[in-house]
């Protein structure tokens, strides 16, 4: 990896780790076709940016603490189903080219889009 790519990646961590803690996305909406720009295959894109949205959320784990913001139980519960529900979703990603994959990420941003721009 040379200079310019590692910089850049690091500049996108910052941008995605201030859109993260304040909208509680994940970063995973900017990351993944970040790296599939960079020519990343679907699999490899979604596997590495769950390593670092896992360093993100951990951070701003931390940062919400702070100011009371986290409901333990109901984040406990959620992940647990996500932990479960994440095995399955490796597996899947697993069978779909990144073809299909792109098209179908781009699917639920648009779809994610419209609903967020039309709920009051």
């Amino acid at each position: 990896m040379d200079t310019t790519t590692a910089l850049l990646l690091l500049v996108s961590g910052i941008g995605v780790g201030i859109g993260a803690s304040f909208s509680g996305l994940g970063g995973g909406f900017i990351m993944v076709p970040l790296l599939l720009f960079m020519g990343y295959s679907a699999q490899k894109a979604v596997g590495t940016s769950f390593l670092a949205i896992l360093i993100i959320s951990i951070s701003a784990l931390f940062a919400h603490n702070k100011f009371a913001n986290v409901d333990y139980k109901t984040g406990l519960l959620l992940g647990l189903g996500g932990f479960v529900g994440a095995q399955l979703g490796a597996y899947l990603v697993q069978q779909v080219s990144t073809t299909h994959f792109k098209k179908i990420f781009a699917g639920i941003l648009a779809g994610l889009a419209v609903y967020l721009f039309f709920r009051k």
